[in-house]
């Protein structure tokens, strides 16, 4: 263990966060062209990124204590702290470039979870370019509601609440507060 691989760990976060950042974008393409039949599928890609990447973030979290313990920091340091404590050399450099590229990959994600939301938030109204009127307009008011047209609402309302729920989890937190002030 070492900054060695400490640093790769940061490049496998930062490669997850940029595929998650497409899985997000892909998402919100697909919903705007009308394209509603895959919505379930992209809501699980994007969340298996996310449980990557609380395996990533878990790895990273091992090797930084590593680091922090070999530099004299406490093992809950910061990135910003472990960059400033590092020896002379490359490792200052190196480590103030994974902190700059992910926080810079935390505001993307960030601004692409909120225009996502919004997308599905839209794509939820009555009335939206998901949902349809309801069964029985335009008929007669004794009119029986069309079972399939009503199932077919519900499982469209179910996958973009489903979305709804993965596009919040998609912020990271706890990489941000890694990452320190």
């Amino acid at each position: 263990m070492g900054a060695g691989d400490l640093s790769a760990a940061l490049w496998q976060e930062r490669r997850q966060l940029d595929l998650l950042l497409f899985r997000l974008e892909t998402q919100r393409l697909h919903v705007l062209a009308g394209n509603l039949q895959w919505l379930s599928f992209t809501s699980a890609e994007v969340e298996a990124v996310l449980d990557r990447l609380r395996f990533e973030a878990l790895a990273r979290s091992v090797e930084s204590a590593a680091v922090a313990a070999e530099w004299g920091l406490p093992a809950q340091a910061a990135l910003n702290e472990l960059a400033a404590a590092a020896p002379p050399g490359a490792w200052p450099d190196v480590l103030a470039d994974h902190l700059e590229g992910l926080r810079a990959l935390l505001r993307q994600l960030d601004d692409a979870a909120r225009t996502g939301e919004a997308t599905l938030r839209h794509l939820g109204r009555p009335g939206g370019p998901g949902m349809s009127p309801g069964p029985c307009a335009g008929r007669g008011a004794t009119a029986q509601p069309d079972t399939a047209g009503v199932l077919d609402q519900l499982t469209m309302a179910g996958n973009i609440e489903r979305a709804l729920a993965v596009v919040r989890r998609s912020p990271q937190p706890l990489l941000a507060q890694y990452l320190g002030g």
